[in-house]
């Protein structure tokens, strides 16, 4: 069983992210706002979970919840300011579209820019650790997957459905084969494929 709040916050707001280490599609974040008491056993990192747990509970998240949301940072972005605040900025997206202004943040991972003059926690695997973080990883995973599902219609080629954007090896043998899309992060797949460089 997950803990509730890290802190004695009414409103304490879990954060995470899905997709920053993927070579193609948007790096999507949530932030999500649950009731202090609130107990859900099911409720883990999103990793740990089925495809199919991951949508009962994207559901069961967005009935449940005080406030959630969701925020998505495009290929063209990611290559413009790095993966590093690319996060910073989808999250902070994602703290921005929420109706309800948290009095906490909980952060997972180790690295956080200041949201507006809330105080946050960062706590490495945080989405292991408590709802709010986890609810939140499960929240970014199910939006961006289905995303990436959708868009795998467009560029079947990629094999999207399945590998969700991340470097598989058929993902990558068909990057060389038909060259990136416009979906590709350009900065990611150059340093993927470049196996050896040429003196």
């Amino acid at each position: 069983m997950l803990m509730n709040n890290f802190s004695n916050s009414n409103f304490e707001a879990g954060v995470d992210e899905a997709g920053r280490g993927s070579l193609a599609g948007p790096l999507t974040a949530a932030a999500v706002i649950l009731p202090k008491d609130y107990e859900n056993d099911a409720l883990d990192d999103s990793k740990k979970l089925s495809e199919k747990k991951r949508f009962q509970l994207k559901s069961i998240i967005e009935k449940d919840s005080i406030d959630f949301a969701v925020f998505f940072i495009s290929p063209f972005i990611i290559d413009k300011i790095n993966i590093l605040n690319s996060t910073f900025k989808a999250m902070h997206g994602a703290l921005n579209n929420l109706k309800t202004i948290p009095s906490f943040i909980v952060v997972d991972g180790n690295k956080f820019k200041k949201f507006k003059n809330i105080n946050h926690k960062c706590v490495v695997k945080g989405d292991a650790k408590y709802q709010n973080i986890a609810a939140a990883s499960i929240l970014a995973k199910t939006y961006r997957d289905s995303y990436m599902i959708d868009q795998h219609n467009r560029f079947p080629v990629f094999g999207w459905d399945k590998n969700k954007g991340y470097g598989t090896e058929f993902h990558i043998t068909n990057i060389k084969k038909y060259g990136i899309s416009e979906l590709h992060r350009k900065s990611f797949v150059i340093k993927k494929s470049q196996t050896r460089l040429e003196l």
